[in-house]
C-alpha cells in the first residue's frame, strides 16, 4: 500500500502528474479530495486497475455541496475547515497543511468540474457514507450516473471514511471486486 505524499500545489495538472506514475495499473482508493484527484486520474486517460472513491467534488453536479466547509474555512482557519469537512472528530493535529494550503487546495477541489472518464466506468466503484447527509447520496448519485459509474453506501461512516477505518482490505475487495489491497490511497489534506 502506498500513501503519497503529495505536492498539495492548488494546481489539478501538478497534482495529477505527481500522482499519474503511481497510479498505473493500481487500484486507486481515494476520500474526499483524493478521490476527486481519482476521478481526475481516471478522466486524463491513465491506466488504472479500478478505483474506490468515496465521496468526491462533483462540481456543477451538486451545487452548494461545499458551501458549509466555505463557510468553516472562514470562519475559523484550517480548524473549522476540517471540522465542517469531516466532523466534530477531526482536529488540526491530522494535518500540517498550513491555512495558505488549505486555501489553495480548497479553491482547485471548489473549482473541480468532472469529466467523462477515460477507461472502464464499470472499474469505478463511487461511495458516500451511510452516515453522510442527504447532499452527499445526491451527489454520489448524480456523479455515478454523469459518468455511467457503480456507485454503493459504505457502511459506518460519513464523508471521513479515511478516519473511520471503513476503508479495510475487505471492504474494498467487496466493494470493487478487486481481491488485492489498493496500491495508492490519498486523502484530501
Amino acid at each position: 500500500m502506498l500513501a503519497p505524499d503529495r505536492p498539495q500545489s492548488g494546481d489539478l495538472d501538478t497534482e495529477v502528474a505527481f500522482l499519474a506514475p503511481m497510479c498505473v495499473d493500481a487500484m486507486v482508493v481515494g476520500v474526499s479530495g483524493g478521490a476527486t484527484l481519482g476521478l481526475e486520474v481516471a478522466a486524463r486517460g491513465i491506466r488504472l486497475r479500478g478505483a474506490l472513491l468515496h465521496e468526491p467534488a462533483a462540481g456543477s453536479l451538486a451545487p452548494g455541496l461545499l458551501s458549509h466547509v466555505a463557510e468553516g474555512l472562514e470562519r475559523d482557519g484550517v480548524r473549522g475547515f476540517g471540522k465542517a469537512l469531516y466532523g466534530d472528530g477531526w482536529n488540526t493535529s491530522f494535518t500540517r497543511a498550513t491555512e495558505a494550503t488549505v486555501r489553495r487546495e480548497f479553491a482547485m477541489f471548489g473549482a473541480f468540474e468532472p469529466a467523462p472518464l477515460s477507461v472502464a466506468p464499470q472499474s469505478i466503484s463511487i461511495t458516500v457514507g451511510s452516515a453522510s447527509p442527504p447532499s452527499r447520496f445526491a451527489s454520489t448519485q448524480a456523479l455515478a450516473a454523469f459518468l455511467g459509474a457503480r456507485w454503493s453506501v459504505l457502511d459506518g461512516t460519513g464523508h471521513a471514511a479515511h478516519l473511520d477505518n471503513a476503508l479495510t482490505p475487505a471492504a474494498i475487495e467487496r466493494l470493487t471486486g478487486s481481491a488485492s489491497e489498493p496500491l495508492s490511497h490519498q486523502p484530501s489534506q
